[in-house]
């Protein structure tokens, strides 16, 4: 549901993405119905007291991005990238949903950003944009020589981080994989914490092309 703008990175610092941002802007009916379904579920929790929680996902997708040949990168390299700022893993994304399931009746209406916890922070935005590698060695200072042994690229400019700061605080839930897991499958040799699987072929994308 973020704006053009937001998504072609056109503006001068990483936009912070957590549930009071705004003005919401879906730039195309993909996004405009996820709006307007959250705002019907909101309506029904209000006419019927039914217990209602909204998770607004990042990426959690195993297939390889649809803008491959535009990133540069592999499979993989882009998926550990997008665990510091825009994914999460597809077993972090089933555990929120069971854990929103659980805590429904307490919340009564509840909406909430999940994503991996990005260990950013709002005054990192400008210089996230500007330079995203050095801020992530500043976190993280051995990330850099463990992705060049693996032939990866750390992030040269990110345009938005998806905080879910407030899933932690109010539902409970914090994705137990982040970046920090896959610097650390990459020290030990082990296996890394996301699923990549370039021939998966979505429930949707099957269901287009038998029709």
């Amino acid at each position: 549901m973020i704006s053009a703008a937001i998504r072609e990175g056109s503006g001068a610092e990483a936009a912070w993405l957590d549930e009071t941002f705004a003005p919401l802007a879906p730039r195309n009916i993909y996004g405009a119905t996820k709006l307007a379904a959250e705002r019907l579920c909101r309506l029904v929790h209000d006419a019927h007291d039914l217990p209602v929680v909204i998770l607004r996902t990042s990426r959690f997708f195993p297939e390889e991005d649809d803008r491959a040949d535009e990133i540069g990168l592999s499979g993989p390299n882009t998926k550990a990238n997008e665990l510091l700022h825009r994914r999460l893993t597809a077993e972090d994304a089933a555990a929120a949903h069971l854990a929103a399931l659980d805590r429904a009746p307490e919340l009564g209406f509840g909406l909430f950003i999940v994503s991996a916890p990005t260990p950013f922070a709002r005054t990192d935005a400008a210089d996230l944009k500007r330079d995203a590698a050095s801020v992530v060695a500043r976190y993280f200072p051995d990330a850099a020589d463990l992705y060049a042994r693996r032939g990866w690229a750390l992030p040269r400019s990110i345009d938005r981080v998806y905080d879910a700061g407030l899933a932690k605080r109010a539902l409970g839930f914090r994705c137990r994989s982040d970046f920090a897991a896959v610097l650390s499958a990459l020290r030990e040799g082990s296996e890394l914490p996301f699923a990549h699987d370039p021939d998966y072929v979505s429930p949707q994308q099957a269901a287009r092309g038998a029709s």
